[in-house]
């Protein structure tokens, strides 16, 4: 259970470092509507989800 419970903490870090990179390429494609579009299409996919 220790090794199953440190491997997935490794790979919520990975995850985090990936989306930290990924929001910043963000923000240079868009500038200061960066945060605006995540925020749209999250609450979208959140939508389309449910239905």
């Amino acid at each position: 259970m220790k090794n199953e419970a440190e491997k997935l903490a490794v790979e919520i870090i990975r995850l985090d470092l990936m989306r930290d990179e990924l929001l910043e390429k963000l923000i240079v494609l868009s500038g200061n509507q960066a945060h605006e579009i995540l925020r749209c299409v999250q609450n979208n996919q959140y939508i389309e989800a449910r239905e």
